[in-house]
């Protein structure tokens, strides 16, 4: 047997080998007990760090992330060879042949000389090997899982490939007047369930308006969201610097200290330009 102490350098080989060690017999108590629901938030978690550590652009980082990305497929992949359905190999037969197949630009004898025509033979293949035989089974593949941003973008996407789309960014734009339009309809009904409906379409049409703007709106909202808690930790230290607790002033006060913290950002941000 391997004595893994004392090794210089693993290979994925080993990482196999050490995960299947730890869910076998006389291995870790922990680690037997899992299932794929009960780690599956931890795959959430880990991809969601390596994602971290690139937008931090830690190579370091990121490489001990997708070690523990790759941790959590290796581990997946064990549960499902317990029980006889597939093995690693598998997992590696089966997208070598989806990256050949669909690259007959490089595989095969298909031209495509750019990134347009790329993508075309891609979803005309996607389709066929899915066996998707609608653009409306293309939507539907899109993950449910997939945070709504991004999945809402990926779907316009999609229905822009089948000739569903605004003509223009400003169209797009536009949208967004006319279902905020409806949600205040909705609100002065006191329509609940209508102003969840309607603020879904504002919050859609949003999405397509970023799409058009070649803007990805999941990283819109990540950035919009920092900005807030960087001003909201201004806006903070403006009030406790006058010995207050904000949660103790009208929100009337607050923004007077909200618009200083906004002062404070442009200042910096025009010292660095």
């Amino acid at each position: 047997m391997v004595d893994y102490q004392q090794k210089q350098h693993y290979s994925i080989d080993d990482l196999i080998e050490i995960v299947k060690l730890l869910r076998g017999e006389g291995g870790c108590p922990w680690d037997r007990e899992q299932t794929h629901e009960s780690i599956r938030s931890d795959f959430i978690e880990e991809t969601c760090e390596a994602i971290e550590a690139i937008d931090l652009k830690d190579s370091e980082l990121l490489r001990e992330e997708l070690g523990d990305v790759l941790l959590q497929v290796v581990f997946h992949c064990r549960i499902e060879e317990e029980s006889g359905s597939f093995r690693f190999d598998d997992i590696c037969d089966e997208v070598c042949k989806k990256l050949i197949i669909r690259h007959p630009h490089v595989f095969g004898d298909v031209l495509a000389d750019n990134t347009d025509q790329v993508l075309k033979n891609w979803d005309a293949i996607k389709m066929k090997t899915k066996g998707q035989d609608t653009y409306t089974d293309t939507l539907n593949s899109v993950a449910k899982s997939l945070p709504a941003l991004m999945r809402a973008q990926k779907v316009g996407k999609r229905a822009m490939r089948a000739g569903m789309d605004f003509r223009c960014a400003q169209d797009a734009i536009s949208c967004i007047d006319a279902e905020k339009a409806e949600l205040d309809k909705a609100v002065a009904n006191s329509d609940q369930t209508n102003i969840e409906e309607e603020i879904g379409d504002l919050l859609f049409s949003c999405v397509n308006a970023a799409r058009h703007l070649g803007v990805d709106a999941e990283l819109a909202l990540k950035a919009a969201t920092e900005k807030f808690i960087k001003r909201f930790s201004i806006t903070e230290e403006l009030v406790s610097a006058d010995k207050l607790d904000m949660k103790d002033l009208p929100i009337e006060k607050l923004d007077v200290y909200w618009d200083k913290a906004k002062h404070i950002i442009n200042s910096e941000v025009s010292k660095n330009d």
